[in-house]
């Protein structure tokens, strides 16, 4: 490997780690609120364990639980093939969201593993405050129902909530008190699972006079940002949590278009309303199960409107973090690609696609390598007889190195006239490359946060989303994994069967390095990642070892150049004038 060769790889290396922490919540290791952040203690009641994985729960109510009302709660349950909700005539608001084409844990779907639940009993998504009148749980009566229809009415307003398809749930509101009242609408809650790959955020389209941006809360200048920063292991150290209480909240000011919280694979938001907002405040309550350290647990959110219209419609969204129907409510950035976003978007088609055609993700990541190789086959082939034919060049490079060292010009000039006769540029082994790499990180991002790769089993893989770790109990670091190990023989192998024109020594601490700190990297990734670079690595491979067979007829190394083994000089005026 040369030096352009070594520079190539470095910063695709680099790209990948970049893509990785610049994409993913960053623990914050002393997360102090902001100046503008409103800090309140939630009551003892409203601090709720850390739930089972999988299965988001609400965060704790910040304000206090307002009494009951004397009427008994009935619940209504709303149903189609993808959504079951139960609303509760106690305030008229969703209090449980079943998604059931999603299971709780890896496996199939089954009494013994149920559908996964978002709990929104104390952060209820619906929920109304600050309307004179209405208090947060008031009562209702249910004026019609059926199973995908309810209407709540009482003498301050009427809610009618209709499930429709692709998870999506509208509010129609009309109210009897219509004025300028400053109120808010609850869009449920999300919690962060117990996956070291998982994440927690709030993302929002804020308005301004451009049209607005995208804003990923975690990350930034956001003032949620130090509340959604951890992970499984939390930070360490009890002085960087001193004081901190069980729930913070900040306000973030600024109409927004849509507001979403989410996890790894899940999403509620409001997708959308009639009624202009302000902004919206956030709760975030940290895992009281880690008392000297920091990890958030779950994330609760509720649109502030300056204003009570006589009448509000909202769209809500419960439901996967799936492209195709974000794309379709104007949420599409919720997947959080980042600058690859234009790459990462065909690539989630394809991978459904070939899912489609053959049910197993598994055999889709096998298709989507294979597709990937074939376009890129061209571009790699031309690079790696690029890097033959300068292997080739070595020994007379070298010479005319030797014969002119005293002399860069001269040098520079023989170097380039050996390249037009041998038909060699110097960069065509660099530029394929070079365009590959956006693809690569691309398929990183993709693979990693993929929800149709959740629970997805594919041969002694349990889940495609989570590393193998198999025999977890004998094995350290999680249990063995055996797709990183053999993803680092094969980039030795890939570094064996390259060309270089580099140093023998050099070249051979590459085929060391490069494999361990892949190694390394991918060992505690999703399982889907290691399998494509497996793959990958496998078909690089295959082609370079092609490629040697179709010039291993030819004439020693150079003399497929230069017939006669010897490199005449350009002759100048200056020779031959000496040779007559």
């Amino acid at each position: 490997m040369n030096k352009t060769e070594k520079l190539i790889v470095f910063l695709l290396v680099i790209g990948l780690f970049a893509s990785f922490y610049y994409s993913k919540p960053k623990q914050d290791t002393r997360p102090q609120p902001p100046p503008q952040v409103q800090q309140q203690v939630a009551p003892a009641a409203a601090v709720q364990p850390v739930a089972p994985v999988a299965q988001p729960v609400a965060a704790p109510v910040v304000e206090d639980v307002a009494k009951e009302p004397s009427v008994p709660e009935e619940t209504v349950v709303l149903e189609n093939d993808e959504l079951k909700l139960e609303v509760s005539t106690w305030g008229a608001v969703v209090k449980r969201a079943t998604l059931k084409r999603y299971a709780k844990n890896v496996g199939e779907l089954s009494e013994e593993n149920p559908a996964l639940v978002f709990d929104f009993a104390r952060a209820p998504l619906g929920a109304i405050e600050g309307v004179a009148g209405l208090a947060a749980n008031a009562a209702y009566e249910v004026k019609s129902a059926s199973a995908d229809e309810v209407v709540f009415a009482n003498a301050q307003a009427t809610r009618t909530y209709k499930l429709g398809a692709n998870y999506q749930l509208t509010l129609e509101e009309s109210f009897a008190s219509a004025g300028a009242q400053t109120n808010t609408l609850s869009i449920g809650a999300v919690a962060m699972g117990a996956s070291k790959n998982d994440l927690l955020s709030v993302d929002s389209w804020a308005l301004d006079a451009k049209g607005g941006q995208v804003v990923h809360h975690s990350e930034g200048d956001s003032p949620l940002k130090g509340y959604l920063a951890g992970s499984v292991g939390g930070c360490s150290g009890p002085s960087n949590v001193a004081g901190l209480p069980a729930v913070s909240s900040a306000v973030y000011p600024g109409a927004q278009k849509w507001v979403a919280l989410k996890n790894r694979f899940f999403v509620t938001a409001l997708a959308s309303s009639t009624a202009a907002n302000g902004g919206f405040e956030a709760s975030v309550a940290r895992d009281m199960k880690l008392p000297g350290a920091y990890r958030p647990e779950s994330v609760a959110a509720k649109v502030c409107y300056a204003e009570l219209p006589a009448t509000r419609t909202s769209v809500f969204y419960v439901g996967p973090k799936k492209q195709s129907v974000l794309w379709d409510l104007g949420m599409k950035d919720v997947m959080e690609f980042g600058m690859w976003r234009w790459i990462c978007y065909p690539l989630v088609r394809v991978l459904n696609f070939f899912n489609d055609l053959i049910p197993s993700f598994g055999v889709a990541i096998i298709l989507l390598t294979i597709l990937v190789r074939l376009i890129f086959w061209p571009l790699t082939h031309k690079s790696t007889v690029g890097m033959k034919k300068m292997q080739e060049l070595q020994p007379k490079l070298k010479e005319i190195q030797a014969k002119f060292k005293d002399n860069p010009q001269r040098l520079q000039q023989e170097t380039f006239a050996l390249y037009r006769e041998a038909k060699v540029n110097p960069m065509s082994s660099c530029l394929p490359m070079l365009i590959q790499i956006p693809v690569f990180i691309a398929l990183f991002n993709v693979l990693r946060s993929a929800v149709e790769l959740r629970y997805a089993g594919f041969l002694w893989i349990a889940d495609l989303s989570e590393p193998e770790a198999l025999f977890a109990s004998w094995f350290p670091f999680g249990g063995l994994n055996l797709l990183p190990i053999l993803m680092a023989v094969t980039t030795a192998l890939q570094s064996y069967f390259t060309p270089s024109a580099g140093d023998k020594s050099q070249q051979r601490m590459m085929m060391v390095m490069m494999p361990l700190m892949m190694l390394f990297m991918f060992y505690s990734f999703p399982s889907a990642l290691s399998l494509y670079w497996f793959l990958s690595n496998l078909f690089s491979i295959v082609q370079m070892w092609l490629i040697r067979r179709q010039t291993s007829a030819k004439p020693a190394a150079g003399s497929s150049v230069f017939p006669d083994g010897i490199i005449d000089p350009p002759q100048t005026r200056q020779m031959r004038r000496h040779q007559d």
